[in-house]
């Protein structure tokens, strides 16, 4: 990844809750807000995709922090079972404790929070910016499962962006009928030519866009 010049770009560990959790943060020296990022089922920190709008966002001037939703054993289970990255109930506990944690580390103590959540890693991120209200100042789906967490989204008070691809069939019908279900601004962006994972040339871009404005509007004001 490339970062904007004076940027702090750190691999981190977190622990709470005898678990630690491993992350890559980027804070840009006129930093904005933060952005923390839960990645889809089977994917981590690692994530291209969610790197690609992460990079666009610090050139925005707003932190990021991408970190895994389990340990490195937990992994291992999961490539093998699968028992955890449906267990929303986990990913969404594991995302409140980062949120916490963002709240209490000297760096990034203070930003305004935005959640980015990625297929199943949008349930997590409805579920924590339901549960920590008062700390979520706004959030985006992409490609989510938004029906995953569907017994928090009335709690929801974050404005909320669904990005959902054209020919992601499925998935645009499950955001629709979550759609109508919260209560706060939101709004359903699909991008024309899609698929689930924004595979086609120039549509991840327009994901970052579509991030970019929202995280800079809602974080930032502008």
């Amino acid at each position: 990844m490339t970062h904007p010049a004076s940027s702090l770009s750190v691999d981190i560990n977190m622990a709470f809750a005898d678990i630690s959790l491993d992350g890559y943060l980027t804070v840009p020296e006129h930093a904005k807000g933060l952005v923390i990022f839960a990645h889809g089922s089977g994917s981590s920190r690692f994530s291209q995709r969610n790197r690609f709008v992460a990079e666009f966002l610090n050139e925005a001037e707003l932190a990021t922090l991408l970190f895994d939703l389990l340990t490195p054993a937990e992994e291992d289970i999961d490539l093998r079972t699968r028992e955890f990255r449906f267990d929303i109930d986990l990913l969404t506990e594991r995302l409140i404790g980062v949120i916490d944690w963002a709240g209490r580390n000297a760096t990034t103590a203070g930003f305004p929070i935005g959640l980015f959540g990625a297929s199943t890693g949008a349930a997590a991120a409805l579920g924590a910016a339901a549960e920590r209200a008062d700390k979520v100042a706004a959030m985006v789906s992409r490609g989510g499962r938004p029906d995953l967490a569907a017994r928090h989204l009335a709690q929801v008070k974050a404005p909320a962006l669904l990005i959902v691809g054209g020919e992601d069939t499925v998935v645009i019908d499950l955001n629709q009928q979550a759609a109508g279900q919260l209560t706060v601004e939101h709004r359903l962006e699909i991008v024309p030519g899609a698929t689930h994972l924004f595979e086609e040339a120039g549509k991840l871009e327009q994901v970052a866009r579509l991030t970019r404005d929202w995280f800079l509007h809602y974080l930032a004001g502008l």
